[in-house]
């Protein structure tokens, strides 16, 4: 059998590759247990400063769940349904949440249930002009359930997302910017090189300052603003005495001094 999740790497990028295009890339188990290995993996990993998380093929990023899959365990009960399913899907969609290394979605084709999910989760989306998304849940007379209800409410407001979520509408890549899930849109023939531009812009940051950024905004955004500003307090705090500050300083003070002398 072929792997779920194809993995690459250059230029400090790691490359996820969602892989089962004759299933529209449709997130079974194995391919979730799959994409956790990566990651453990990848965050192990110190040369690897960002990752792409992307679908095989052209017609799809993500369908979303196996439904085949998950129709077996809907018939054994509620209790194998929730560990099998709905629980192996949150940990996944946490852990991109949550992850200290930035992970980009390059969403080309259809985007749909989970994998609309995986793309609300991760941290930037760059979507091809061919990108359809949709939270089709309601259809199967059921919510989502790898985080769909709490996350787009956070990202694109709750009334916006309730009619996604009570519809099962489709919506275009141009909506998803309005809804602020997808950062950027391009041409589907420059997916892949946009993500590795965007990705690189951010590698050749610290690392110790993306860690501490995206530390402070996924622990801080649920937050009252006041326990927000402890967060950020206390990952800058950990950049104190570090040789990341001390460079960038010593940087910014050369700068400055070049254009002072010109």
């Amino acid at each position: 059998m072929s792997d779920p999740v194809l993995f690459a790497v250059e230029d400090r990028v790691a490359t996820l590759t969602l892989n089962r295009p004759e299933h529209l890339n449709a997130i079974n188990y194995a391919l979730a247990d799959r994409l956790m290995e990566h990651l453990d993996a990848i965050e192990a990993d110190d040369s690897i400063r960002a990752v792409i998380l992307t679908g095989a093929g052209e017609r799809a990023f993500s369908a979303g769940g196996d439904i085949h899959e998950f129709s077996e365990s809907v018939k054994q009960g509620e209790a194998i349904t929730v560990n099998a399913f709905v629980r192996r899907g949150q940990t996944m969609t946490a852990r991109l949440e949550a992850f200290p290394k930035p992970v980009i979605a390059a969403v080309n084709g259809l985007a749909y249930g989970g994998g609309c999910e995986i793309t609300e989760a991760v941290h930037l989306a760059i979507a091809a002009d061919s990108a359809v998304f949709a939270k089709p849940e309601i259809l199967l007379g059921m919510p989502p359930t790898f985080g769909g209800t709490q996350r787009l409410p956070r990202v694109a407001g709750r009334k916006r997302a309730l009619e996604l979520l009570l519809t099962g509408q489709t919506f275009s890549a141009e909506r998803a910017v309005d809804l602020g899930l997808v950062n950027h849109i391009v041409p589907d023939e420059n997916l892949s090189d946009e993500a590795h531009d965007l990705a690189a812009r951010i590698t050749n940051q610290s690392p110790r300052a993306v860690k501490s950024i995206l530390t402070a905004v996924a622990r801080g955004i649920d937050l009252p603003i006041g326990e927000g500003l402890l967060v950020e307090r206390e990952q800058f705090a950990r950049m104190v005495g570090t040789q990341d500050l001390h460079d960038g300083l010593e940087a910014w003070r050369s700068r400055r001094s070049s254009k002072a002398v010109s």
